[in-house]
């Protein structure tokens, strides 16, 4: 996603989200449920699948391709831990407006990119992860996780973190490394 993109979503989903829960009394419920915010976090896992799926068909560079079978594997294999632990707590992800935000706004960037190739493609590949990643982490820590009621379901969105912060890391190396 680019970076005014990024910006649209978090003022119009994720960002509303953090604003609405800072306005509540400490003993108020949280403006977003578990179930609301294990679908936002299964949206964007899949949403960096999808576009690691599009980056190994349309990328011939070694470093790009071993960077979004990362991405593929590593979003993949955490997506498939939520969907265990939302049937094992007896939780239906719940879809909502950031969810429908940042799936429209990803499928946008990916319209985008396929429209590039080679060089171009690569470079605006890297930096839209770079962008995602840092999306994402700002949602994580600053919303989704506080808000989250269910212990193992906190545990699973601090673990997403970590691994976000990782590809975030990894994903500035690349995008410096094609500049």
């Amino acid at each position: 996603m680019n970076k005014s993109v990024i910006a649209l979503v978090l003022t119009l989903g994720l960002g509303s989200l953090a604003s609405v829960h800072a306005q509540q009394a400490p003993a108020a419920a949280p403006a977003i449920n578990d179930a609301q915010i294990a679908h936002i976090a299964y949206t964007a896992g899949a949403i960096d699948v999808t576009a690691a799926k599009q980056a190994l068909s349309k990328s011939h560079n070694k470093a790009v391709r071993q960077f979004a079978e990362e991405m593929a594997r590593d979003h993949a294999a955490v997506n498939d831990q939520a969907l265990a632990l939302a049937k094992k707590l007896g939780v239906t992800p719940a879809d909502n407006g950031t969810s429908q935000s940042l799936a429209k706004g990803a499928a946008a960037e990916q319209t985008k990119l396929a429209a590039l190739s080679g060089a171009a493609y690569d470079k605006a590949y890297a930096e839209n992860e770079v962008a995602f990643h840092k999306a994402v982490l700002a949602a994580l820590d600053g919303t989704l996780i506080p808000s989250t009621q269910n212990a193992e379901l906190k545990s699973l969105l601090e673990t997403g973190s970590k691994l976000f912060h990782e590809h975030e890391m990894h994903a500035e190396h690349l995008a410096a490394s094609l500049k």
